[in-house]
């Protein structure tokens, strides 16, 4: 079973950090042909391109000229430490065991615009490029074409050799669209987070990011291997709905706090 996670916007690179092994993005030479794309636009341009405000586009224009295909120890950190935002704090990585984050390391993979797809411990340097971006490139007019089919081909890799490749994914649509659905060799399950009032159920977007990060955390301290290890999922209240769920698509509800 392999879980899938969306990154965050918000990066964390001043918190102390565990006593972990780390490892080395395996896109590099990817990212490489991004970054290059990225540095020809000035920080006006990067505006526009990705709707953010002056303050963070020229840090963002510096980052893209600070990054380096050789990761650097000390302006990088493995991914699921640097991540930081709503999934993220359902996650607390920080609060697991080396164990934990070795376990990680080999079931949670992380959709990424610029390194395509990072293991938790995969050494980044900081970064802004979504997923969603209209990027030019060599490949295409976004990053869904610039990646086409390699992320799903790199999953197949991840599954191969098990009896019933599953991917759990837990990322959202706009980066689960970068893997090929036609390419994917695996059953995919989705877990979906609503809050209910009254008899209404609504997904509400920062408490699923931030259930996604619990149910995350849920399969890597269970060891989940399984769709019925997923179902047990009970953290902050949510409890599976088998009414409104089917095979690929498990709901799970709670009364709205």
């Amino acid at each position: 079973m392999l879980l899938l996670l969306s990154p965050a916007k918000s990066l964390d690179y001043e918190s102390p950090l565990p006593d972990v092994a780390h490892s080395e993005p395996l896109f590099v030479s990817e990212s490489v042909r991004l970054i290059r794309e990225l540095r020809k636009y000035k920080p006006a341009q990067i505006a526009e391109l990705m709707d953010l405000s002056d303050d963070l586009s020229r840090l963002n224009v510096a980052r893209y000229k600070a990054w380096r295909r050789t990761v650097p120890q000390e302006t990088s950190r493995p991914a699921v430490l640097a991540f930081d935002g709503d999934v993220y704090g359902g996650l607390q990585a920080r609060a697991l065991s080396p164990d934990d984050l070795h376990w990680m390391q080999e079931h949670v993979a992380i959709l990424s615009g610029l390194y395509g797809v990072l293991r938790p411990l995969d050494r980044m340097q900081p970064y802004r490029l979504e997923m969603k971006t209209r990027l030019p490139n060599e490949r295409g007019a976004n990053l869904y074409q610039f990646w086409g089919p390699r992320i799903a081909q790199y999953l197949n890799r991840r599954l191969a050799g098990e009896a019933d490749p599953l991917v759990v994914n837990l990322a959202s649509q706009e980066y689960f669209r970068a893997v090929d659905r036609k390419a994917l060799k695996a059953r995919v399950v989705e877990c979906v987070f609503e809050e209910t009032r009254g008899e209404r159920h609504q997904v509400i977007s920062f408490l699923a990011k931030r259930a996604r990060g619990l149910m995350a955390r849920h399969v890597v301290r269970q060891r989940a291997r399984t769709v019925e290890q997923l179902e047990s999922f009970d953290a902050e209240g949510y409890a599976l709905v088998r009414a409104a769920s089917t095979p690929e698509r498990l709901v799970f509800r709670r009364n709205a706090p």
